[in-house]
């Protein structure tokens, strides 16, 4: 079993900055993108993503089954962005996130590498109004408990500035 990371953050937190800027040192990057975007604007920021992290990384688009990504990866360092737009993927598809994030879990302690797992903090703000939004919130919630227990290190990112809560 490799190293495991979890930065968490609020939306635009800098906490993608903070998972890159972690893996620079590793030679095989291996960048694992969970969006499947809908739309041309979010088109557009995929493809300024990519651009910025440039050529020296890896890329495998994946919104659902992430955990076959962690048994086939070879790479020194596999970045995950991001574990809740995965959970929205899942609930969208009907699929129960945290019977998937138990699989996750299982494929996190056969991945030799280090993996760098990134995912928004979304419990601090007010009860959404809807069913379906507080499943996500919910989810979200438990499914970071759960990666911040298996992570070796854990990090919360606000305003671009990274503070470990957790480091073995």
């Amino acid at each position: 079993m490799g190293k495991t990371i979890l930065i968490l953050g609020g939306c635009k937190s800098g906490k993608s900055s903070a998972a890159l800027s972690m893996a620079k040192d590793y030679k095989n990057k291996t960048y694992l993108a969970t969006c499947d975007p809908q739309d041309e604007e979010m088109k557009e920021r995929v493809r300024r993503h990519i651009e910025e992290r440039g050529k020296e990384w890896g890329l495998v688009e994946e919104p659902l089954e992430i955990q076959a990504v962690f048994h086939s990866c070879k790479a020194d360092v596999l970045l995950l962005d991001c574990v809740t737009l995965w959970i929205s993927n899942l609930l969208m598809e009907k699929r129960d996130p945290l019977t998937e994030t138990d699989s996750l879990l299982a494929s996190l302690r056969h991945f030799k590498g280090t993996a760098i797992l990134v995912s928004n903090e979304v419990g601090q703000g007010i009860v959404p109004e809807n069913a379906l939004a507080r499943r996500f919130r919910d989810a979200a919630g438990m499914i970071n408990q759960k990666l911040a227990a298996f992570a070796g290190e854990v990090v919360f990112v606000t305003a671009g500035i990274p503070k470990y809560l957790k480091k073995m």
